[in-house]
């Protein structure tokens, strides 16, 4: 098991500490072997804008814009750490010297039982490992920290990278569909996959799928 959670309170109880709050309490900073996932700071903007403003990104995440300025950037930190954004979201940045590499982050889902996982590195960080060792980390942390039974995970059909780290983490093919770009103003097709809690019980030591 790679991940572990640190600056959790351990002056409250469990269940406060599990308890979505706006002040980030259940998004503890998490570790892995050569990553710290932690929230987004004022100090990620430049590498965040520079990073992001790629339409090789953009195009393959759902709600990001194209260009991308340093101006959303500032106001994807500001948003993210006052909790407007709603969910649980981590800048990916190294643990050696603290670079930004990319984003992720956990979305609830309506029925209450399912979260889904989202991911993007930099361009130059890519074909390192990296987005499959952030997503073990923050799998791991979603089902030891939440009562939920399944994590979801989508993917353009023509993103085989973002495929291939779903597949590595265990999800499971589920169905086809669309689902609207901003970068691209309209639909693109995506696939679905889902992770279940029994199975990824079964892989927590993530051994067997590197």
């Amino acid at each position: 098991m790679q991940g572990e959670l640190i600056r959790v309170s351990q002056s409250r109880p469990p269940e406060e500490r599990l308890r979505p709050e706006r002040s980030r309490s259940d998004c503890p900073v998490l570790l892995s072997q050569r990553l710290v996932l932690r929230a987004p700071h004022e100090e990620d903007i430049d590498a965040l804008a520079h990073l992001a403003n790629n339409a090789n990104i953009a195009t393959m995440v759902s709600r990001m814009p194209h260009p991308y300025t340093a101006r959303d950037a500032a106001d994807f930190v500001r948003r993210t750490n006052s909790g407007e954004i709603g969910k649980c979201v981590y800048a990916i940045t190294r643990g050696d010297n603290g670079a930004f590499l990319g984003c992720c982050g956990l979305e609830p889902q309506e029925d209450e039982r399912t979260v889904e996982i989202g991911y993007w590195l930099g361009e130059p960080h890519w074909n390192k490992g990296y987005a499959t060792e952030a997503a073990h980390v923050l799998i791991d942390m979603a089902f030891r920290t939440r009562d939920i039974d399944h994590i979801d995970a989508r993917c353009r059909v023509t993103n085989v990278a973002s495929r291939r780290v779903i597949q590595k983490c265990g999800f499971q093919f589920q169905s086809s569909g669309m689902i609207g770009s901003l970068a691209l103003g309209g639909m693109v097709p995506v696939e679905w996959f889902r992770l279940d809690r029994k199975t990824w019980m079964s892989l927590r030591s993530w051994g067997e799928l590197r």
